[in-house]
């Protein structure tokens, strides 16, 4: 049996204290291997007919497909905005060690 794919998840927060609780949830709860944050993100985006501007925070998740259902649903469940920006990117190639590194922590 192959290895599980490994992804890369992008979703945005609002703030430092969301960020971080979603980080902290999602690799204690071993949905995530790790999870980087990116303070000082300036979006643009159309949300209910107007264009807005504001800052957020990006994280950067590793997971496994896996668990990606099961990290999306924990992300929907604390995620303070009505419409969270989460997307799955595989990741093909890479460090082969991390790669099964990033598998053994999010193994069920």
């Amino acid at each position: 049996m192959p290895d599980p794919a490994i992804l890369l998840c992008l979703c945005t927060c609002p703030d430092a204290a969301s960020a971080q609780k979603l980080a902290e949830t999602l690799v204690g709860e071993r949905l995530a291997a790790c999870v980087n944050r990116l303070p000082g993100v300036l979006s643009t985006y159309r949300w209910r007919g107007e264009v807005s501007t504001g800052g957020e925070e990006l994280l950067l998740i590793k997971t496994t497909a896996p668990r990606f259902e099961a990290l999306k649903a924990r992300v929907l469940e604390l995620h303070p905005y009505e419409l969270p920006e989460l997307v799955a990117l595989p990741m093909e190639l890479g460090h082969a060690a991390y790669m099964d590194w990033v598998r053994a922590n999010v193994a069920d």
